[in-house]
């Protein structure tokens, strides 16, 4: 179901109330992971981790976790040099990891292959999605979706 659609259905007090179980089971789920939430954007979050292994991990458990409030969601991930500036995060790291967040479908994590090249070990999973050329890059990008093993 489109979130307009469950929306609707819902009515206004009934979509906020799930999009507070929303945010709240995501930032539970950043916590358990160390991830320090940026900033939130429309209905996605900007976060960031100590690891990229960690980060896949979290993505996987919020993904399983808002599934069984009924809304689906996606995750881009990337690795990279970030500036940060007082309470935001900026630089070209955090634009791949937008684009590749564009890229996942849902109930998928989708990560670049930096990001895969640097959790070789960790026990994750990769299945490859190919190059893509994302607006504002001057060269494709493989992504992969990623898997944690159960």
């Amino acid at each position: 179901m489109t979130r307009r659609r469950q929306a609707a259905e819902l009515g206004d007090r009934g979509w906020r109330a799930l999009l507070n179980r929303h945010d709240e089971a995501i930032r539970e789920e950043f916590a358990r992971f160390r991830g320090r939430e940026v900033k939130t954007l429309g209905d996605g979050f900007l976060a960031t981790f100590d690891g990229p292994a960690r980060a896949v991990r979290c993505a996987s458990a919020i993904i399983e976790r808002v599934r069984q409030l009924g809304v689906e969601v996606r995750s881009g991930l990337h690795t990279g040099e970030i500036e940060i500036q007082r309470d935001d995060v900026a630089g070209i790291a955090v634009h791949i990891a937008a684009r590749v967040a564009t890229m996942a479908g849902a109930r998928e994590v989708l990560v670049s292959s930096t990001v895969r090249d640097l959790v070789g070990g960790s026990g994750l999973r990769f299945y490859d999605r190919g190059s893509h050329n994302l607006r504002g890059l001057p060269e494709p990008l493989r992504l992969f979706a990623a898997e944690v093993p159960t």
